[in-house]
């Protein structure tokens, strides 16, 4: 909690504002921005340490609050948040988030690249759109065969990044997750790690 909280505090390098539809976490860039759909039944704050990393390498992030924490029921969020502001759009989601995210991408042409977290897409991602995949080797929620098989939906240009030792819930701060395995590297390595990949 205390660690979660002290991320939703503006510092020297992220000025985070309080929005209708969540959180902006606003860093010293200002050309490219990703909305971020959280995982369902996840309190969606317990995001914000992974997304302050990223705004203080100077991406803006906006961390979307779901209807009762379920992206399913918020699909179109980003359009209240996507505008002339920045030049490059990306959204973003974890596990159920992610799945929301790369539906909406594919109907928007306002969005550059979709960055999924322990995540997949469910249907055919137009090639004008990057992607993304960054997954830990010891998660135990992702379903690996649904995963393997949605790749035939990932675009030309797409990169997978497996995380070693990466668990489900690490990218939060909510704690263990329900059939998750334990993970074998911090969870402070396993943003950090994927903080790096967002980044390149």
């Amino acid at each position: 909690e205390i660690e979660v909280n002290k991320y939703l505090i503006s510092n020297d390098l992220v000025e985070v504002k309080k929005i209708d539809d969540g959180y902006l976490f606003d860093g010293k860039g200002s050309k490219y921005a990703i909305v971020f759909y959280p995982g369902a039944k996840v309190e969606y704050t317990s995001y914000a340490p992974l997304m302050s990393k990223i705004a203080s390498n100077g991406i803006d992030v906006y961390l979307v609050k779901m209807p009762f924490n379920i992206a399913f029921l918020g699909k179109n969020k980003a359009d209240n948040i996507i505008s002339d502001d920045y030049d490059n759009w990306y959204i973003m989601g974890h596990s159920l988030g992610g799945v929301v995210a790369s539906s909406y991408a594919s109907g928007n042409d306002k969005i550059k690249g979709i960055i999924l977290l322990a995540s997949y897409p469910t249907k055919k991602i137009p090639d004008n759109i990057r992607l993304l995949s960054i997954y830990g080797t010891n998660d135990g929620v992702l379903n690996m065969k649904k995963y393997e098989e949605s790749t035939k939906y990932f675009p030309s240009d797409s990169k997978k990044v497996e995380i070693s030792g990466g668990n489900h819930a690490n990218y939060g701060n909510y704690g263990k997750q329900k059939k998750d395995k334990e993970s074998t590297i911090s969870r402070e390595e396993q943003q950090n790690k994927t903080v790096e990949e967002i980044i390149n």
